[in-house]
């Protein structure tokens, strides 16, 4: 807990999480490169992870205070610290077991400004690591994410299961090389499978080309994914066809941007199965300029206690929010109505 009255030696924290595995998830949903730097910034409200590319893309990880079973904050200001993302997300695995719940402390910063991990909930071992951590090059750059106008420009893809082709069309994909057109009819919700639709729709896009256009339109209400390049192809989300698929929709007026494919794809290329199977859905909004902000949830519950209130809902507290952001590609083409 914040205090006026700081020892000097004192850690700026010391904290305990039961939901490793959780972390993992979380952590690896943002490592879109083998070798990818990280920032992290400590505070009274929780830990925030941060990663960027290139001055386009930045991803945040936010663990709030709540998610910890203890949370000793001693630091004045907010300490923030450069560590590598693929080491930590290594060094965490070793503290998961599968189907157990495993309880690890943090603490930071140590002797040589290391961060020091150490498993807690065995009084007969312990697992030990220390991350050499760095001062980070550049600050991360914010954002500033503001809405488009008075009335969001957003919706919510929930994530699909097994393909029944069989079923009514809820997602569309056209694809147009010179004179050759194919329809693909696909979807509905089947038990099993650990695909997600928007996942699987960017994951399409990638033949075109290098540049996704997304266009959202309120008459029909409906999301729109089109890639040109090599060949042409356009994924559309009908909002009333399955209200199952495409769950959320709010769009007032016609908008279109474009965005580079490797950056889209970052923001769902990399999120586990577990994650997926446990069907929360993705977020996407347009803000203002084109500026897309993409969101996932990620469950740290513990496997033994789901954190399930009487109404069947998870605790939010037990939740890790994900922000990917997105510039959009300045092109002329590619403002509001185009």
């Amino acid at each position: 807990m914040s205090s006026s009255a700081v020892e000097p030696d004192s850690p700026d924290l010391v904290c305990q999480l039961d939901s490793v595995q959780g972390m993992v998830d979380a952590l690896t949903s943002v490592r879109w490169k083998r070798h990818q730097d990280a920032v992290v910034e400590l505070s009274e409200h929780g830990i925030v992870l941060i990663v960027e590319d290139t001055g386009c893309l930045q991803a945040k990880v936010y663990l709030q205070r709540e998610l910890f079973v203890s949370y000793e904050y001693n630091a004045q200001g907010r300490p923030r610290f450069g560590v590598s993302l693929g080491l930590f997300v290594d060094c965490l695995n070793t503290f998961s077991v599968p189907g157990r719940s495993s309880t690890i402390e943090f603490h930071y910063p140590g002797p040589d400004m290391q961060l020091l991990l150490k498993s807690v909930d065995s009084l007969n071992a312990c697992i030990y690591a220390e991350i050499r951590t760095r001062i980070p090059d550049t600050i991360s750059w914010d954002y500033n994410f503001e809405p488009a106008g008075s009335a969001p420009l957003s919706f919510t893809v929930k994530y699909l299961h097994k393909v029944d082709p069989f079923d009514q069309v809820s997602y569309k994909k056209k694809q147009k090389k010179k004179s050759l057109i194919i329809d693909v009819l696909r979807l509905n919700i089947a038990p099993c499978s650990k695909s997600s639709a928007l996942k699987e729709a960017i994951d399409d896009l990638e033949w075109p080309g290098s540049s996704i256009q997304i266009i959202l339109q309120p008459v029909p209400p409906s999301v729109t994914f089109r890639g040109e390049g090599h060949g042409d192809l356009q994924i559309d989300f009908m909002y009333y066809v399955n209200t199952d698929l495409l769950i959320a929709f709010n769009c007032d007026r016609r908008v279109a941007y474009r965005y580079k494919y490797k950056f889209l794809r970052a923001t769902t290329s990399n999120i586990p199965s577990s994650v997926i199977k446990d069907n929360r859905g993705s977020k996407l909004t347009i803000g203002l300029g084109g500026m897309l902000k993409v969101q996932h949830l990620v469950s740290l519950a513990r496997p033994s206690h789901p954190n399930i209130d009487s109404a069947g809902y998870q605790q939010p507290s037990r939740i890790a929010y994900i922000e990917f952001f997105v510039k959009p590609e300045v092109d002329e083409d590619t403002g509001n109505g185009s």
